[in-house]
């Protein structure tokens, strides 16, 4: 029986291994977990002080709308070019990967239009509101948006001006994970102060 064990590990030396998560994967999905907290938490104390009496409720920009639309096709993007990746077809992958992140960019500076939107009409970081937690909570959004824009461009650099070509998905699946996580955290946020908040 001892010796039945010691022949499978000696077939199969790699079989543990295999069924384990990557350590990168593991990190972006504690990172995810962590990210998740912090924003319920936000959300969370946006709901206890909507129910003060000073509270003052803003209208919610269209410039916003108009980043939902940019960060949904970007996430589209990322996600074809992830299949162009594992299929190898690298001119397409490069491509897909510019586009992202030029539409992640796009976001961002559609967010700051509609931030500068809040600014002109009144709306303040300070004192007590709903503008205050959409300087914070938006703000905080567009901060990991560009977190993943600075990936992006690392991976794209890589591509480009590597020395070797590589083949292993693993940066591109990180990072398309990451990519759907702030675009579905976005929608949230959005359809949270409009429709919840």
């Amino acid at each position: 029986m001892l010796s039945d064990i010691r022949l499978k590990s000696e077939i199969n030396p790699m079989g543990d291994q295999r069924n384990r998560i990557h350590p990168h994967k593991f990190a972006l999905w504690v990172a995810i977990a962590s990210m998740i907290m912090m924003f319920a938490g936000l959300t969370s104390a946006y709901i206890v002080k909507s129910g003060q009496a000073s509270w003052q409720e803003v209208q919610t920009p269209v410039w916003f709308w108009y980043s939902t639309a940019v960060i949904i096709v970007s996430s589209l993007t990322m996600q074809v070019a992830l299949r162009a990746m594992k299929q190898r077809q690298m001119a397409q992958y490069r491509s897909l990967l510019l586009i992202t992140l030029l539409l992640g960019i796009a976001f961002v500076a559609l967010q700051w239009v509609g931030f500068k939107w809040l600014w002109t009409h009144g709306v303040r970081l300070e004192g007590a509101g709903e503008g205050q937690f959409l300087y914070i909570i938006f703000g905080l959004h567009a901060l990991h948006v560009m977190g993943g824009i600075i990936a992006l461009l690392v991976i794209l650099l890589r591509q480009y001006f590597g020395k070797v070509i590589s083949y292993n998905t693993t940066s591109t699946e990180v990072m398309s994970t990451y990519w759907h996580f702030v675009d579905i955290l976005w929608i949230y946020l959005l359809v949270f102060f409009i429709y919840i908040g």
